[in-house]
C-alpha cells in the first residue's frame, strides 16, 4: 500500500491578504520539494472533496458553519475579519470545505486499507478553530472533522491526535476536551499564542510545553518522556497528526530551534505507535509552517517517513 497525498487547487485560491504569512505558496513549497526529491511520483494523489454539513456539524455549531459558508463579498469589501488574524474572502468557503474534506477522505482511505497512511497538503489550517469561532488563520478544525468522522463511521473507541505545531492547538482541545475516546498530545512553545491555559483536569490532554529557545534535545526529551508513555498506555486504534512545521529554526513565527531531522524523528516515533497499536493507521494534516524553504524540506521529510523511504 502507498501513502495518499490529498490536496485541491481551491486551497490555493484562499487569500489572507498581501504579506500574510499564511499564503498559498506554503502548499507549492511542499509540492515543489516533493517533485525535486522524486517522492511525488510514488504518492497516491487524491483531490480533496468538500466536507458536508453532517461532517462539519460533528465538531462545529450549525450557525457558525453558515457564517463561514454564506460569506459573499460586498462591493468595495472583498474581505471580512472573523478574528484579528483571520480574514475571509470569496474563495475561503470552498477552500475551508476542501481542507476539512481532505481529512475525511484520508480517514476513509486509511480505514478501508486502500492506502497505508495519508498526508493532507491543505489550507486554511485548522487546529485553532473552535466550535463556534474562527481563530489564528483557521476556519474549520480539519483534523477534528476527520477524527469525528473516524469515530462515528467506523466505531473507533480510542483515537489519538498528536500536534507538534509550535502554537497550542486550542481548538482541537476545546472540541474533544469532554470526549473520552480522544487523546490529544500537544507540543508547543509556552507561553505563546494563543495564550490558552494548560489543561490540568483531563488526563487525556497530554501537554509537553516547550520554553522559548527550546532545541532538538528539549523537544525529543519532551516527546519521549511525556507523549510516548501516554500513547502506549492509551493504545490508540488510529493516529492523526496536526503537522505544523513552524517550530523550525528558520521560522520567524516562533522562538524554537527544531530542524528537519527532528520532524523525521517524531514521525518515526508516531509511526511506531501506529504500527504497534493501530495497524499502522495514520493521517497527517498540515497546520503551520511559514518559512517556505524550511517548510518544504520539513514536510517532504515527514512525508518520506510516512512512505517508508526516509
Amino acid at each position: 500500500m502507498t501513502t495518499a497525498y490529498i490536496t485541491h487547487p481551491a486551497c490555493v485560491l484562499h487569500d489572507m491578504g498581501a504579506g500574510h504569512p499564511e499564503c498559498s505558496e506554503r502548499l507549492s513549497s511542499i509540492e515543489d520539494r516533493l517533485i525535486a526529491t522524486g517522492l511525488l511520483d510514488f504518492l497516491n494523489y487524491q483531490e480533496a472533496p468538500k466536507a458536508n454539513h453532517r461532517q462539519l456539524e460533528r465538531v462545529h455549531d450549525a450557525h457558525y458553519i453558515k457564517t463561514v459558508l454564506n460569506f459573499t463579498p460586498r462591493e468595495g469589501q472583498e474581505y471580512r475579519y472573523l478574528d484579528p488574524d483571520t480574514l475571509i474572502m470569496e474563495h475561503t468557503p470552498e477552500a475551508a470545505l476542501r481542507a476539512a474534506g481532505a481529512v475525511v477522505l484520508a480517514a476513509e482511505l486509511v480505514m478501508s486499507q486502500k492506502v497505508k497512511n495519508a498526508f493532507c497538503n491543505v489550507r486554511p489550517p485548522g487546529h485553532h478553530a473552535l466550535r463556534n469561532q474562527a481563530m489564528g488563520f483557521c476556519f474549520f478544525n480539519n483534523v477534528a472533522v476527520g477524527v469525528a468522522h473516524a469515530l462515528d463511521k467506523f466505531g473507533l473507541k480510542r483515537v489519538a491526535v498528536c500536534d507538534f505545531d509550535v502554537h497550542h492547538g486550542n481548538g482541537t482541545e476545546d472540541i474533544f476536551d469532554k470526549d473520552a475516546r480522544v487523546m490529544l498530545c500537544s507540543s508547543f512553545q509556552y507561553p505563546f499564542y494563543p495564550y490558552s491555559p494548560l489543561n490540568t483536569h483531563n488526563p487525556l490532554i497530554i501537554n509537553a510545553p516547550l520554553k522559548a529557545g527550546a532545541d532538538s534535545e528539549a523537544f525529543r526529551q519532551a516527546i519521549s518522556d511525556v507523549w510516548l508513555p501516554a500513547l502506549r498506555n492509551f493504545e490508540p486504534q488510529m493516529l492523526f497528526i496536526s503537522a505544523g512545521f513552524d517550530a523550525h529554526l528558520e521560522d520567524e513565527m516562533s522562538h524554537t530551534k527544531l530542524r528537519e531531522a527532528d520532524y523525521v524523528w517524531v514521525t518515526e516515533q508516531l509511526m511506531e505507535i501506529a504500527n504497534c497499536f493501530a495497524q499502522g493507521r495514520l493521517v497527517s494534516v498540515l497546520e503551520g509552517g511559514y518559512a517556505l524553504g524550511a517548510l518544504g524540506r520539513s514536510a517532504s521529510a515527514h512525508i518520506g517517513v510516512l512512505m517508508g523511504v526516509q
